[in-house]
């Protein structure tokens, strides 16, 4: 429900009363990954950046700068440079609950807890007298995205220059007593930007394939993933995800030359207040190379001061990854010479860059609905929107009226046509085994439950493989009866309108709501004496973790099938390897003995050091191979008593030197003959590892 600070608390009383109780320990790591995310390790990693801050806080305070407010404090680390450099007086503000606790332990174990004040709250809501005395000459601050502004930085330094600090240089109030002057780390930032074609952000972003599993998708027009800078976008709307783009697989290419899309003067208070209402830039950027055009991909030099600079670039060894603004338009193959048309704003906060159009020739190309905002994005309950779209579907079979909105992981499992084809295979060949089993006389439908989590076309695939396997249309329309476990309305639209589209009645197709609150109802019998023929289950999260509770939620569904029903899938075998990998640690514990920058800080935030790491990508994940891939388990859910809950693997080390950690996959297998990997080139799924709390050292 989000309340992570509490749940935490919880967990970890159920861990002291229990400590092998498996649910709390996992949700635990879970809970943990949320309050201390996993980038604090990554920049207390970054002896490059922190030694850079710490030399720009130095300078600062040696030409005079003797009282600082540190905005987001973190683990208090620059607030404590900003002491160890000789500030008379130093202020730490932190909002997150759990980071202010750690906080006021770092300070407490490096003798600084009388001399830091810190305070618990967001600095935008902090007055002088009340939370500090008085104004501060220097502030500073990390509150930087990979897009810049994305954690508030604009708003919180504003709030700063009316209320927490002394003057700028060079204003009414500075010139009656230069003496008192403020200013702020970082200066200021340059953002720059490349426009990429790259597979892998394409395939999360943008619908790719025509047809998966036998089902044409075209009935539902258009699908675009959240992440939006169009005109009409939410003003909640983060206009950008982030990758480092160094470490996707298929790797990137440079569609452009590098632009600078925006410098800001943090130390110019004006700027900042007029950046909302900053007019729009239009940039025209030149095409030095054909490609796909998927991407502007953006990074920024951070300007501590004039001499000591940060750059997030996707050449740099940072902490950082880079901003990337997917470009949805199905209309994206660009020539050399042509120009790109990139809208740059900073509307609410966020730094928004938008490509519109491309110039071919003298020729102006709109890069149609999505940029300059879809003529409707289809996801809310409504039946008249229901109505108008399928008869749009009648009427111009050609361009769909509608365009929806589907999660980037649900765009990547369409686009996964391995995994659907097979799993069309594995019901067909289900279908007709169970066709030839039954008597002539019998006419009930086969009964199939997708409970898949999210948008899933499994139920429609089922359904569509009815009317295929029978003699004639009228004869085999009643062969498959499916059902879906899909609760949001613009969902059930679009299974609706690809129903329509792939002649399936909407007879066949059921939507199977959660009418108790109990997770196990819905695996419940289709009608009072009838069994399912398939039960169809995701099993592994996006994130590269099976799924909780499922054996539980697999015994129970077993004993609702009819004879020769199938759980798809009916057994997961789990795949693992040595390796040794420094990426992996950097992100997980502070490394070394050595204190960072001579300040005591790795024993505790390792305190939130988790064992199992998610969303990797393995294909190219910085690694040295210690053995081949081994079959570490095997989950079988149709035959719940063959599954052990412990055992030995032994395998053949291949290389000396020290394992560090343990990656994992997955092979799902429909059937006997059909399965799908996890690590697999068109995956939707990413992978994870167990990472040591010791290196072993092997030969």
């Amino acid at each position: 429900m989000g309340f992570r600070d509490e749940a935490a608390g919880h967990f970890y009383k159920a861990l002291k009363l229990r400590p092998d109780f498996p649910e709390a320990k996992e949700n635990f790591y879970r809970v943990a990954n949320w309050l201390v995310e996993r980038w604090h390790f990554l920049m207390l990693n970054d002896h490059g950046r922190n030694h850079k801050y710490q030399l720009a806080i130095q300078k600062a305070i040696e030409g005079g700068c003797n009282t600082v407010l540190d905005i987001g404090t973190g683990t208090g680390i620059l607030g404590m440079c900003a002491k160890m450099a000789g500030a008379a007086e130093v202020y730490v503000c932190e909002l997150s609950k759990t980071m202010y606790e750690l906080a006021c332990e770092v300070l407490s174990a490096n003798g600084m807890a009388e001399s830091i004040q810190i305070v618990h709250m967001k600095s935008v809501d902090m007055e002088i007298p009340k939370d500090i005395p008085n104004r501060v000459s220097l502030v500073v601050t990390e509150t930087v995205d990979a897009g810049l502004f994305g954690e508030g930085i604009i708003e919180s330094l504003i709030h700063a220059w009316k209320h927490l600090l002394l003057p700028p240089p060079n204003t009414q109030e500075w010139l009656s007593n230069p003496s008192q002057t403020g200013r702020v780390i970082p200066a200021g930032a340059t953002v720059f930007g490349v426009a990429v074609q790259c597979h892998e952000i394409r395939r999360h972003h943008r619908l790719c394939a025509s047809t998966v599993g036998g089902l044409d998708l075209s009935p539902v027009g258009q699908i675009y993933s959240p992440v939006s800078c169009s005109a009409d976008a939410e003003d909640s709307t983060e206009p950008y995800t982030t990758e480092r783009l160094s470490c996707l697989h298929g790797g990137y290419i440079q569609l452009t030359q590098p632009f600078t899309a925006l410098d800001i003067d943090f130390n110019n208070v004006q700027e900042l207040e007029g950046l909302c209402s900053r007019e729009m830039t239009l940039l025209r950027l030149h095409v030095n190379q054909e490609g796909i055009l998927d991407a502007l991909a953006v990074w920024f030099q951070l300007h501590l001061d004039q001499d000591n600079h940060l750059s997030t670039g996707p050449q740099e060894d940072t902490c950082w990854e880079q901003a990337i603004y997917p470009v949805q338009s199905p209309f994206n193959t660009v020539k050399c010479g042509d120009e790109l048309l990139v809208e740059v704003s900073s509307k609410d906060t966020y730094l928004r860059l938008c490509c519109v159009a491309f110039v071919r020739d003298g020729h102006k190309f709109h890069l149609d609905n999505v940029n300059k905002g879809p003529p409707k994005i289809l996801t809310t309950n409504s039946e008249a929107d229901l109505c108008s779209a399928l008869a749009g579907l009648q009427t111009n079979q050609e361009k769909p009226s509608y365009n929806f909105l589907l999660e980037c992981s649900e765009i990547a499992l369409l686009n996964n046509t391995t995994y659907h084809n097979s799993s069309q295979k594995a019901m067909s060949k289900l279908l007709a085994s169970l066709k030839s089993t039954r008597s002539s006389q019998e006419t009930d439908p086969a009964y199939v439950l997708d409970v898949s989590e999210g948008f899933s076309v499994l139920s429609m695939m089922a359904a569509q493989l009815g009317l295929d396997s029978g003699e004639d249309q009228q004869l085999s329309t009643g062969l498959v009866k499916a059902y879906s476990l899909v609760e949001k309305e613009h969902h059930r639209t679009m299974l609706r309108l690809l129903a329509k589209g792939n002649g399936v009645p909407e007879s066949t197709l059921e939507f199977w709501l959660r009418q108790m609150e109990d997770d196990s109802a819905v695996l419940q019998r289709p009608a009072s004496r009838k069994l399912w023929s398939a039960i169809m289950m995701d099993c592994i999260e996006t994130c590269g973790l099976i799924r909780q509770k499922l054996l539980e939620k697999a015994t129970l569904a077993k004993c609702l099938l009819e004879d020769g029903g199938q759980i798809f899938p009916e057994r997961i075998v789990i795949h693992g390897m040595l390796v040794e990998s420094d990426t992996l640690l950097r992100e997980s514990a502070v490394q070394g003995t050595e204190p960072t920058l001579g300040f005591n800080i790795a024993p505790f935030i390792n305190q939130f050091t988790v064992p199992v790491h998610m969303f990797l990508d393995l294909s190219n994940l910085e690694c040295t191979h210690f053995s081949e891939p081994v079959e570490l388990f095997t989950l079988d859910l149709m035959n719940s008593t063959a599954n052990y809950t412990n055992k030995d693997v032994k395998l053949q080390v291949s290389t000396s030197g020290n394992v560090t950690a343990i990656p994992f996959w997955y092979q799902i297998h429909l059937d006997s003959e059909l399965s799908v990997s996890t690590f697999s080139e068109d995956s939707h799924w990413k992978q994870a590892a167990v990472v040591l709390q010791q290196p072993l050292a092997v030969s």
